[in-house]
């Protein structure tokens, strides 16, 4: 467990860039191909297309965010609010077996992915200070 701890401290850095481009390439999918986003959010809530562009707007923003220093710990609790925002269209996803090109709607699948997105909260929560108190108590 110490091994983990560590590598994962001696690149932290490199662990935020790599979160702040996949952020980016998310958000720039939200343009480029609009359609899986809108099929997953879920029907009670109006304007799909609208709520997939903000977000991909939002994701773009955050990661760019998270990059920049001055801005860092703000943009990871707004990820953090933004991967509990968007679980609802991946729970629709899951339960109403939306299918999207590409990509199997099979149990196994969705049993990875939907507790996927706890690692995501928490890879984002270790940028908050919050995170980075816990990270040094760990030491």
């Amino acid at each position: 467990m110490d091994f983990v701890r560590n590598v994962l401290r001696n690149n932290k850095d490199t662990l935020r860039g790599i979160l702040a481009v996949c952020m980016i390439v998310a958000g720039v999918l939200h343009f480029v191909a609009d359609e899986p986003f809108t099929k997953i959010v879920p029907a009670f809530l109006p304007f799909p297309a609208m709520i997939v562009y903000i977000s991909g707007a939002i994701e773009i923003l955050l990661g760019i965010g998270l990059i920049v220093p001055q801005s860092r710990v703000l943009a990871a609790w707004g990820l953090v609010a933004l991967f509990i925002a968007v679980y609802p269209a991946n729970l629709n996803m899951a339960f109403n077996h939306i299918k999207l090109d590409g990509i199997p709607d099979s149990w196994w699948l969705h049993g990875f992915r939907l507790p996927f997105q706890a690692v995501l909260i928490a890879w984002a929560y270790w940028y908050t200070e919050a995170g980075r108190s816990y990270s040094t108590a760990t030491k």
